[in-house]
């Protein structure tokens, strides 16, 4: 009921706010048309409509937002502001009928009092809508806090100083005389008896600070603006909508006939009571981004237009005529405003949004830093500054697997992570974030589409480049450990026996002619010790390549080791075409695959049948398979040293190795071998 209740009185109080300003606003203009011409300039009495106009522009928007947030201040200041207006506009034109029209009637004096004094209090209506935008509160910042009480304050002093100034100070500071209708008016009921000189520096300061105060409430607006999160910041875009509409508005040259102008003030000023209206109650607010750059776009080119025709007015008036000017004029506005237009609607689009709206542009852009970016990370550092100037980003990150590759910018707000895919696998993902609210339309995400797949090609040239130099320093550490492990085996191993054969061949020389027996045995012994020596080197040879290859090659090498698994029961069959020569290394691997595959079919698979096949697929490949009847590999089981050992194989020649078990039984080793990576042979 509370609530219902409440609701009630706020609909009261609206339509009865409404009412009096409509009723005041059809009275003003009865009354203007009352005084048309007959209210003399000295009076300084202007006509009530345009500030009714105006008044109605804050009040209407005013009540609809009091009626939704009927506790929100800034709805009360817009209300209330707007109807101050209307009652301004009122007063003066009611202080011109009861002087000029019908002197018997009352108010004159109280009218025009309010109207010249008591109106001055229109100025501190705008800085305090501006303070107190959009939540109703004043800034939370210490010293942005006291300064904006410190604003309000000297815009304040104006006003309270005009309520209590005699209206001689007035007239004496103005330096002009009002008529005697005015003058005989009662005019200060407030007033205060100073001299006028020490009036004069304090109305000075008064109009001083009008101006100064106004600086304040810009500058509060910006520290909002800067620390603000997405939303509070696209709220604060609108009122920055509306100040560039009036700011075109006052700029635009306009004179005759004089209701133009007050009639695109008012205009202004609704524009601006929508603008806070929208951006208090949230409605639509990200449609801002597009209406800001075609607001200024229109602006700057009506404000040229203007000015092409004022310059042509004058540079051709006194030639061809008023008439045959303005032929020129239009003329030259048709020539110059198409093109004009298209230009200034492309920067003012890139300046708001980015390069987004010419996708060719961005695309071009991100090739030609891709180009000249001299390592894999400076290219991740091109696709990040490239999607934030594109999309107007504050922050964009690029990562590979886990970590942080390259960033761009702060980050100021919630991110999205999108995944960069390469040739179907995720090699990493952009991490973003919008800024400002703005959100990305289906062109947007199709541009964002392009460029997330040259960041893929990016990204994973920096992985690609990362696992080249992770693999050139294993096959250098691999390099120097079978150098560690052959000078090792021959220094302790064939270096003594050599040097034991030798002492024993000399102790022989020696006891040659004293004891041959001796002799003999320690030639014996030699011979024995030689040909230790012979086999260590024969299996040194086979550990850095197995000469069964040279000797037989690769398929007869194979078949060879199969003999020997023959012998044991496991009958084994080879199925291989001539294959022509290959590079030694898919050699080395493929004989050292096949042999550590019948191995674990002779450990492992209880199998009584094993197949091994070798083809040249296309690619060119190598492609081995071996093939048993066994019981199959256990999926819960884990790889053993064995299976590794095939995969690295393969993996170390750039091939592929996979162990799978059919569902009829057995187990199938696949690899398939690069016969490119070593491009020094030819291949056949």
């Amino acid at each position: 009921m509370t609530e219902v209740g409440e609701s009630r009185r706020v609909g009261g109080l609206t339509a009865g706010l409404c009412a009096l300003a409509l009723i005041l606003a059809v009275a003003t203009v009865v009354l203007d048309v009352a005084n048309h011409g007959r209210v003399p300039p000295e009076a300084e009495l202007d006509v009530g409509w345009s500030a009714v106009l105006s008044g109605l522009a804050q009040t209407l928007p005013g009540l609809l937002l009091l009626r939704r947030l009927p506790r929100h201040p800034v709805a009360w200041v817009l209300t209330l502001n707007g109807l101050l207006w209307i009652i301004d506009g009122f007063a003066s034109s009611w202080a011109a009928y009861a002087i000029y029209i019908s002197p018997q009637l009352p108010g004159a004096s109280a009218a025009y009092w309010f109207y010249s004094r008591f109106g001055a209090v229109l100025l501190l209506g705008l800085p305090l809508l501006i303070l107190l935008f959009p939540d109703g509160r004043l800034v939370q910042a210490r010293l942005w806090r006291r300064l904006s009480i410190a604003s309000l304050g000297l815009t304040a002093l104006l006003p309270l100083l005009l309520v209590v100034v005699p209206i001689d100070v007035m007239i004496r500071y103005h330096g002009a005389a009002l008529p005697p209708e005015v003058t005989r008016l009662t005019l200060d009921p407030f007033s205060i008896g100073l001299p006028y000189a020490v009036w004069e520096p304090v109305l000075r300061f008064a109009y001083a600070a009008v101006l100064v105060s106004l600086v304040v409430p810009f500058a509060v607006t910006v520290h909002r603006y800067r620390a603000a999160e997405a939303e509070r910041r696209a709220q604060i875009r609108w009122l920055m909508w509306a100040a560039l509409v009036d700011m075109f508005v006052l700029l635009i040259p306009l004179e005759n006939p004089p209701a133009v102008p007050a009639i695109l003030f008012g205009l202004a000023i609704a524009l601006t009571s929508a603008a806070v209206v929208g951006a208090v109650t949230k409605h639509r607010l990200y449609a801002i981004d597009q209406l800001l750059p075609a607001t200024f776009l229109y602006g700057v080119l009506a404000l040229l237009v203007v000015g092409v025709d004022l310059a042509v007015f004058a540079v051709a008036g006194g030639v061809l005529g008023e008439r045959d000017a303005a032929l020129a004029a239009i003329a030259v506005v048709a020539v110059v405003y198409a093109p004009l237009r298209s230009r200034l609607w492309r920067a003012v689009r890139r300046l708001v949004r980015g390069s987004r709206d010419d996708p060719y542009a961005t695309v071009a852009t991100l090739a030609e830093r891709l180009e000249s970016a001299a390592d894999p990370d400076e290219q991740l550092r091109a696709v990040a500054r490239t999607l934030a100037e594109a999309f107007r980003l504050p922050y964009v990150r690029v990562e590979i697997g886990q970590r942080a590759v390259v960033e761009h910018g702060q980050e100021t707000g919630p991110t999205i992570a999108l995944p960069v895919g390469y040739r179907g696998e995720q090699v990493g993902r952009l991490v973003l974030c919008p800024g400002d609210g703005s959100r990305l339309s289906e062109r947007d995400q199709r541009l964002l589409g392009d460029l997330a797949r040259q960041a893929a090609a990016a990204a994973r040239a920096s992985e690609l480049s990362s696992e080249l130099q992770r693999g050139r320093s294993r096959l250098v550490a691999a390099r120097e450990e079978e150098r560690r492990r052959i000078r090792r085996d021959l220094h302790d191993s064939l270096g003594p026996t050599l040097g034991a054969v030798a002492l024993r061949i000399e102790t022989a020389r020696n006891l040659a002619r004293s004891a041959p027996d001796d002799a003999d045995r320690m030639l014996d012994q030699a011979t024995a010790d030689v040909a230790a020596v012979l086999a260590d080197v024969r299996q040194l040879v086979h550990d850095l390549r197995p000469p069964a290859l040279d000797e037989l090659g690769l398929v007869r090498a194979i078949e060879q080791q199969a003999e020997r698994f023959r012998l044991a029961g496991l009958r084994v069959h080879v199925d291989a075409p001539p294959l022509g020569s290959l590079p030694a290394g898919v050699e080395v691997a493929a004989y050292r695959i096949a042999s550590e595959a019948l191995t674990n079919v002779a450990r492992h698979a209880a199998a009584s049948r094993c197949d091994i096949r070798l083809r040249v697929g296309a690619g060119p490949v190598l492609e081995l398979s071996v093939t048993d009847d066994g019981i199959g590999i256990d999926e819960e089981v884990s790889a053993g040293v064995g299976m590794l050992s095939l995969r690295e194989r393969a993996a170390e020649l750039g091939g592929v190795c996979s162990v799978t078990s059919p569902v009829g039984g057995g187990t199938v080793v696949e690899v398939k071998l690069p016969l490119d990576a070593v491009p020094e042979v030819l291949h056949v």
